[in-house]
């Protein structure tokens, strides 16, 4: 950590966007070591409502409990590290680097920051970000380090005259249906609709969007160009916080803090204007050309074969960790407790007799698999040019006759903590109840 930023450097980062653990800013300055980068800020919960991350440490230890200690034992640099952001960009570099390939990965480096810095910030940004998430939490204070990392919005130089970006930000969610033997009957129906789908009741229903997405992750996944470009079309008709588009680094298609998102004809204009300076198609015809870019280069790039390999580690589900977790944790199973005698027999009784070292991985492997479905991909693009080719892939468009450079990343790939496993259970329940019930009420 060769950086300290202070009080005067707070103007030149900018909102950029933020999920539900961190805030993230972009450089807007002119120094070489930060041009081209950006910082994620760790968030705390106003209403006391436990971080979405794990806890710091305590008098200089390690960030984990003693459960996460037993789980994580065979990665000493991981256990090692003492300052939550440390933790997280190590988990990236040792853990999820070399699931999904290091060309695919960047993991970051921490800097130090002094509390002016984040003082600053929070009353820079407070106006740019949805109320909502205003109201629900602020930027962690005091926090000694933050990560920063690559602007994958953009490529290495930054944004240069002549030289536009497009990037595209994907959520591909969870891109298989699950078999496991665990699930129970009542919960059938995870079998033959996708995570993805079954959670859209529940948000509909939460009021959390205005309309069900038509997305499908099996399309995205399948490696079939049509289904690819079906996945693509459906993601931008509606958005919601899973597409998001930006040129030059600033957000020109949809929404910076999540939320609800809809596609209106004026925002479809708008979109079709602000693509005239990278794709050479007359009006009307540029973002079916930006949709086609997008599905070509998913498809050739072939980059979600490696991430739905890490989704699939999740081969028990959360119905069949939950019970690992318990013995992990040394006490009696709820789960157990709601199921009748004849159920628990059959689907627990197996799980519970295992040995510890079992327990740990099958839970280990469940939490790995949970930032593989949660994380999103960043590919950017720009018109190929000799000046600046590089070692960079390229992809050719034919509706527009055009060959572009482009980069694809994995972000926010968070660890998932071992203490959420009872929640994740409780929502699985709550997403499949849901789904079902609509179902009923047709």
């Amino acid at each position: 950590m060769d950086f300290v930023l202070d009080q005067n450097d707070a103007a030149d980062w900018i909102y950029r966007g933020e999920g539900a653990a961190n805030l993230v800013l972009a450089y807007a300055g002119s120094s070489p070591a930060f041009v081209g980068k950006v910082l994620r800020i760790p968030k705390a919960w106003r209403n006391g409502k436990p971080e979405e991350s794990l806890a710091q440490c305590v008098n200089g230890g390690s960030v984990f409990g003693k459960h996460e200690q037993l789980l994580w034992g065979d990665n000493q640099e991981l256990l090692s590290c003492s300052g939550k952001e440390i933790m997280e960009q190590m988990y990236v570099e040792k853990i999820m680097s070399p699931l999904l390939g290091p060309k695919y990965i960047d993991a970051g480096m921490c800097v130090r920051v002094t509390r002016e810095f984040l003082e600053s910030v929070q009353k820079n940004v407070t106006g740019q970000r949805p109320a909502w998430r205003v109201d629900a939490a602020d930027i962690k204070i005091p926090c000694d380090s933050v990560l920063l990392m690559s602007d994958h919005t953009l490529f290495p130089q930054g944004v240069l005259e002549d030289e536009p970006c497009l990037a595209v930000e994907i959520k591909p969610k969870c891109g298989f249906l699950p078999i496991s033997r665990f699930i129970a009957e009542e919960n059938a129906i995870k079998r033959s609709v996708t995570r993805f789908q079954l959670h859209q009741a529940l948000k509909l229903g939460e009021q959390e969007i205005s309309e069900r997405s038509e997305y499908d992750p099996l399309d995205l996944f399948s490696g079939s160009k049509e289904r690819i470009c079906k996945a693509i079309k459906a993601l931008y008709t509606n958005p919601q916080n899973n597409l998001r588009v930006f040129l030059n680094g600033s957000l020109i298609f949809g929404s910076l803090g999540g939320g609800m998102c809809s596609n209106s004809v004026a925002v479809g204009e708008a979109f079709e204007d602000s693509l005239k300076c990278t794709i050479k198609a007359d009006n009307g015809l540029r973002t079916d050309s930006f949709i086609q870019l997008v599905a070509e280069t998913v498809h050739q790039a072939g980059i979600l074969d490696r991430l739905l390999e890490v989704q699939k580690l999740d081969n028990f589900d959360i119905e069949g960790a939950i019970h690992a977790y318990y013995n992990i944790i040394s006490q009696p199973c709820r789960v157990c407790r709601e199921l009748d005698e004849e159920k628990v027999s059959r689907l627990c009784t197996s799980l519970h007799s295992i040995p510890m070292n079992e327990s740990l991985k099958i839970v280990k492997d469940y939490l790995i698999a949970a930032t593989a479905k949660d994380c999103s991909l960043m590919i950017c693009f720009r018109p190929k040019s000799n000046e600046f080719s590089g070692s960079y892939n390229s992809i050719y468009l034919e509706s527009t006759n055009q060959v572009f450079d482009y980069k694809a990343y994995f972000v926010d790939l968070d660890l998932k903590p071992f203490k959420k496993m009872e929640e994740h259970y409780a929502k699985d329940k709550k997403i499949s109840s849901c789904y079902i019930q609509m179902l009923k009420s047709r």
